[in-house]
């Protein structure tokens, strides 16, 4: 009598197995069309190239906020001490002091909802740090990212401040550290959410990359299934980008060059240039973003973005963190999140086109002209001089327009981009001087090599 109890049970494993192989195979041929909104709601996504459609996703059910942790209220200007473990010695515990209980009254926070984030539930006036990192499936491809969370006591829009994305770019790390630990949440209307440092992979290195050589910010909103880079794009996007009123992503110049304090955005765009009207005393250069950048995902998701330029890599430039910090404090100040009177300057004006200037020989660069100079066709540049015969050509600009960016005296080959200069569309030279190109590799599974080609597009 054994033997028929085992070949029923082996029977039924067996279905088990084919019903199981079915339903899998079922699971894989679910359509890939689905995104995510700021709310957290799958919405249809705009193609925006095969490595950047996210997959499909079931809809995101998300907790009663009584129901979630609730995050530490935190001062984040005081340092967090570092504790030694190794020579702690164990205390009593002692009993909690006993105090009367404070009057009850009712304040703006206790009517404000609490902001959810990472499954976490910030209540107003609050000010607290969170970690972000990919799901457990993907351990070991990132480290937990901090992610630093003002919720005012008073409801408002929610402002994202991203830095970093670049391992390199150093200036909007300090910039979202300076405006971040210097919020009060109990004056703030609504919630300010700053991630200093995105791409802790190439932060570590000192390098602008992943550690694949993947450029991180040609792959978002990302997707589940594609490369480490893709993943990483997909998960930030979906628990921190998707919750966002308005975006802000901080970069610098790139490979040895560096930027004047300005705007990237798309002035097509309504929403996005009403949010560039917030910055005061900042130049404003229009450009849509590449396919596969943060800003370009973001506005494609309907959250209005721009990308803010200040200064060169590997380098803390004073004067533009300060540009940035103002620059951020106004925006803040006119999105009605903080009551400040605000006035800066003179509105700098809008480019609508820009070119970067080449060198045609090999040797040693020495710029003449210093970053938002205005400048006029046959102005000269720069010089290359050839160290070994001393040959020494000029670099003259080819039209008028503006320095907004440049590279940093140095060794050069020819063709390298030297000079970065903003025009209005009139101004724009003939398509036989053309900017750098957009170029992406063929194969998106492989890593991204953008050198010079790679300058305008952050």
């Amino acid at each position: 009598m054994r033997y028929p109890l085992f070949i029923l049970i082996v029977f039924s494993l067996s279905a088990f197995a084919v019903n199981a192989s079915e339903d899998e195979d079922k699971l894989s041929e679910t359509p890939a069309e689905l995104g995510f909104n700021k709310k957290g709601k799958p919405v249809e996504v705009v193609d925006l190239g095969p490595e950047q459609k996210p997959l499909a996703s079931p809809a995101p059910v998300t907790p009663p906020a009584a129901s979630l942790p609730k995050a530490k209220s935190v001062d984040l200007g005081e340092p967090v001490p570092v504790v030694d473990t190794s020579e702690a010695v164990p205390t009593e515990p002692q009993p909690a002091p006993i105090t009367a209980p404070a009057p009850p009254e009712t304040t703006a926070a206790e009517t404000t909802p609490p902001f959810v984030l990472l499954n976490t539930a910030v209540e107003p006036g609050t000010s607290t740090r969170l970690l972000w990192s990919l799901s457990k499936s993907y351990d070991g491809i990132a480290a937990p990212t901090p992610i630093l969370i003002v919720n005012g006591a008073s409801p408002g829009p929610t402002l994202c401040l991203t830095a970093a994305i670049h391992g390199d770019e150093l200036n909007g790390i300090e910039i979202v550290r300076r405006v971040l630990y210097n919020i009060d949440a109990q004056a703030l209307s609504g919630t300010v959410i700053g991630v200093p440092i995105v791409n802790l992979q190439g932060f570590h290195r000192g390098s602008r990359y992943l550690s694949d050589r993947r450029d991180l910010n040609r792959f978002f909103p990302g997707n589940t299934t594609g490369s480490s880079a893709a993943r990483i794009a997909y998960s930030f996007f979906k628990e921190i980008i998707s919750h966002c009123d308005a975006l802000v992503d901080l970069h610098t110049g790139s490979f040895y060059r560096t930027n004047l304090p300005q705007l990237r955005a798309d002035v097509s765009k309504e929403n996005v240039v009403k949010l560039t009207q917030g910055f005061g005393a900042t130049v404003i250069l229009h450009s849509k973003g590449a396919i596969g950048t943060l800003r370009a995902a973001a506005v494609a998701a309907g959250i209005p973005a721009v990308t803010l330029e200040a200064g060169e890599p590997m380098r803390l430039d004073e004067d533009a963190v300060a540009h940035g910090v103002k620059g951020v404090r106004t925006l803040l100040n006119q999105m009605g999140m903080v009551k400040k009177i605000s006035l800066w300057g003179e509105p700098e004006p809008v480019y609508h086109n820009s070119i970067w200037i080449r060198v045609n020989q090999g040797g040693i660069l020495f710029s003449q002209v210093e970053l938002g100079e205005r400048v006029s066709e046959g102005d000269l540049l720069g010089t290359v001089t050839d160290p070994i015969t001393n040959v020494r050509s000029d670099i003259s600009s080819s039209f008028d327009g503006r320095i907004i960016g440049m590279a940093l005296n140095q060794v050069v080959m020819p063709g390298f981009a030297a000079f970065h200069i903003a025009t209005h569309a009139e101004e724009m030279p003939s398509a036989s001087t053309s900017p750098p190109e957009q170029t992406l590799p063929a194969d998106p599974e492989s890593p991204t090599v953008l050198l010079e080609d790679d300058l305008e597009v952050n």
